[in-house]
């Protein structure tokens, strides 16, 4: 292949790009798991993500993708013929449910279109009609990456909490956590999952747990038959900073630095940089007089836009120029959004000069690709980001 100069601009939703700092730091030399040194970056990293997850419950870190974090957090409460709701937010949502099916959960889908988040009303009016009590869990994505749509979590709470239904409260926020706001504790989630490779700017391979004491006491006397995935294994050797298997040696010491690397920027000052950053995105959008996935902006997600083409535009098309002239990826439309839409990540270790980077090569690409669009986007753009 012809070498490219420069930097390759990695602008999915997520995987995000990994800072140097963490990189250098997933290089240190692997140490024994079992040795006496590693409990201090055991319980560092453990202590560190109720912080990022804003809990006093655990935090149970797996070796896995954010899907084996879903696995866990399904086979720790419920077993086969328990009822479960899902709500429709996007592809995300629908793949979770689809493994729900798969092992044996009895699942129930919220239908919705993709460009809105939850209504919480139809779930407290879904679970005001379970007379019996059979359904046993809420499931709802907080960030949907497929669409960039974003769910009011304490309202899903509140709607379970008005009925007096005793349902517990899973959440998805795998795209979410380190870029927004999440309060694990104070939104009323019994399970969190979460992922390393987004906003947490790590590679993927590590998956997460964030609990409730609710959810613990549940898996004590519920679940499905489990090994790898069972939470009383881990949290019985993490409460001295250990593992019960071979953990991700490596990426624990690039997550360590991860969690540093928030928290010396602030947490509040990373989800303004993502505010502020996603409106800027926004705006060089509705210069281009195009459309967004998202059809409410109040519910725009901070990690990601998605970008609706006009009809009779094929949007992978469109990337693949994006990416043949000017060598940066965008995340492909997913499921129903497949052609109709592309995705770009504003998301991790990003900064105001690598969104102007990220918008003058998609408006470009627009132009190359002959996409009715109106000039201007990027001068928009840095209008937000001059304020």
């Amino acid at each position: 292949m012809t070498y490219r100069a420069g930097r390759h601009f990695l602008q999915i939703p997520g995987p995000s790009t990994v800072p140097d700092r963490i990189s250098r730091a997933i290089d240190s030399a692997v140490v024994d798991h079992r040795g006496p040194g590693f409990a201090d970056l055991g319980l560092s990293v453990l202590k560190g993500m109720k912080r990022i997850f804003k809990t006093d419950s655990p935090v149970v870190i797996y070796p896995s993708s954010g899907t084996g974090a879903w696995e866990a957090a399904l086979s720790n409460i419920l077993k086969p013929g328990d009822h479960v709701i899902f709500y429709e937010t996007g592809e995300f949502a629908t793949l979770w449910k689809k493994m729900a099916d798969r092992l044996g959960i009895v699942t129930e889908f919220l239908e919705s279109d993709w460009g809105h988040s939850i209504d919480a009303n139809r779930i407290e009016e879904r679970l005001r009609s379970d007379a019996k009590r059979v359904i046993r869990a809420v499931c709802c994505v907080h960030h949907e990456t497929s669409c960039g749509v974003t769910s009011d979590i304490a309202a899903v709470r509140a709607a379970i909490n008005i009925t007096g239904h005793p349902a517990l409260l899973l959440v998805d926020s795998v795209s979410g956590l380190g870029s927004v706001d999440y309060c694990h504790d104070a939104w009323g989630a019994d399970v969190t999952v979460a992922g390393s490779q987004k906003g947490l700017m790590m590679p993927p391979g590590l998956g997460f747990n964030a609990l409730s004491e609710r959810a613990i006491e549940a898996s004590k006397v519920g679940g499905s038959p489990r090994s790898y995935w069972d939470w009383q294994e881990m949290l019985s050797a993490n409460a001295s900073g250990y593992f019960p298997y071979t953990p991700a040696t490596t990426l624990l010491y690039g997550l360590k630095e991860a969690i540093s690397m928030l928290e010396e920027e602030g947490l509040e000052n990373v989800f303004y940089r993502h505010q502020r950053l996603a409106d800027a995105c926004r705006a060089a959008v509705a210069t281009w007089d195009l459309e967004t996935v998202c059809k409410n902006p109040a519910q725009q997600s901070n990690v990601l836009t998605g970008l609706l083409m006009p009809d009779g535009v094929d949007a992978d098309a469109v990337r693949k120029i994006i990416l043949d002239k000017f060598d940066m990826s965008l995340g492909t439309g997913l499921g129903k959004l497949k052609g109709r839409a592309f995705r770009i990540g504003h998301l991790g270790d990003f900064n105001e000069l690598m969104l102007m980077g990220t918008l003058s090569g998609v408006e470009m690409g627009l132009g190359l690709a002959g996409v009715p669009h109106q000039s201007g986007g990027i001068e928009a753009a840095m209008q937000i980001l001059k304020q």
